[in-house]
């Protein structure tokens, strides 16, 4: 029977789990509606958990006034953070502390006369949130997308927060000798610097390696993008019913890893499924 390991770094990140406690102590104390501006994170199980004890999702603040509305972890632009506090009863922020922190520091930068970068993925909720502190900014996926572009001779660079520094060293590489002055703040989350790294290790000995958290997670796509790199078997999936035996044919070594708004019930039950099914074999 093949070992399982799970990474030694894994799962649901600070931000997450601060956010998931603060949803559930408003279930019991809340007396109107709870709704998440958008979903609180990018993981389907949790959302339908969520629902399932009477929190709803809307799109915008104005599709359900009044009640409680929780803004979500990947944090809103300013204009959607006073719409909200106009249309509810209560608001509760469940923002990263680490997103509120690239958007002070893209803010800041805009403020002090710097041309901001931000590196991340466009029409990404938490990138568009950033966006909505400096909205002059331009969004850069990495140094390819410097090409015609007019910089300024003051520049300043911000980071989503679940961008790898791989990515970071390469803009900035790409930025010095364009520009006067380069000023950078590096506002990547270290628990998403952790798990890379972790999954990176365990990817290079895996026969097989299994990324858990959802298809809409930057920080998850980036997991299985790094497995990848040196465990061609690898498989993301959002939840232990998409695992089909056949993936673990031959393999020794299973290796297990999942993103930053992944439980860790959730990783139990992927293990324990992952072991049912080899066992079976």
């Amino acid at each position: 029977m093949p070992k399982i390991l799970v990474a030694d770094e894994a799962g649901a990140c600070y931000g997450v789990n601060r956010a998931l406690q603060m949803v559930r102590d408003a279930t019991r104390d809340a007396r109107g509606p709870i709704h998440t501006l958008g979903p609180l994170i990018h993981n389907p199980s949790v959302v339908g958990e969520l629902e399932s004890r009477g929190v709803g999702v809307v799109a915008s603040a104005a599709d359900a006034p009044g009640g409680t509305l929780v803004l979500r972890t990947h944090g809103v632009t300013p204009e959607e953070e006073d719409a909200a506090r106009a249309s509810h009863d209560e608001v509760l922020d469940a923002t990263c502390p680490f997103v509120i922190r690239a958007h002070n520091a893209a803010e800041r930068l805009a403020r002090e006369g710097y041309q901001v970068l931000i590196l991340g993925e466009e029409g990404h909720p938490e990138v568009e949130g950033t966006l909505g502190h400096a909205p002059q900014a331009l969004i850069v996926g990495g140094p390819e997308d410097l090409e015609g572009v007019r910089l300024a001779r003051r520049v300043g660079l911000v980071v989503q927060t679940t961008q790898s520094r791989s990515r970071l060293r390469a803009l900035v590489g790409a930025l010095i000798g364009r520009v006067d002055e380069l000023r950078v703040v590096d506002t990547i989350c270290e628990a998403t610097t952790l798990r890379q790294a972790s999954a990176a290790k365990l990817a290079a000995q895996a026969d097989a390696m299994v990324v858990v958290g959802g298809r809409m997670s930057a920080n998850t796509r980036r997991l299985v993008q790094i497995c990848e790199a040196s465990c061609p078997r690898t498989h993301h999936i959002e939840g232990a019913s998409e695992l089909e035996a056949p993936w673990f044919d031959g393999a020794e070594l299973i290796g297990v890893t999942a993103g930053a708004s992944t439980p860790q019930s959730q990783i139990d039950e992927v293990v324990e499924r992952i072991g049912e099914l080899v066992g079976e074999g």
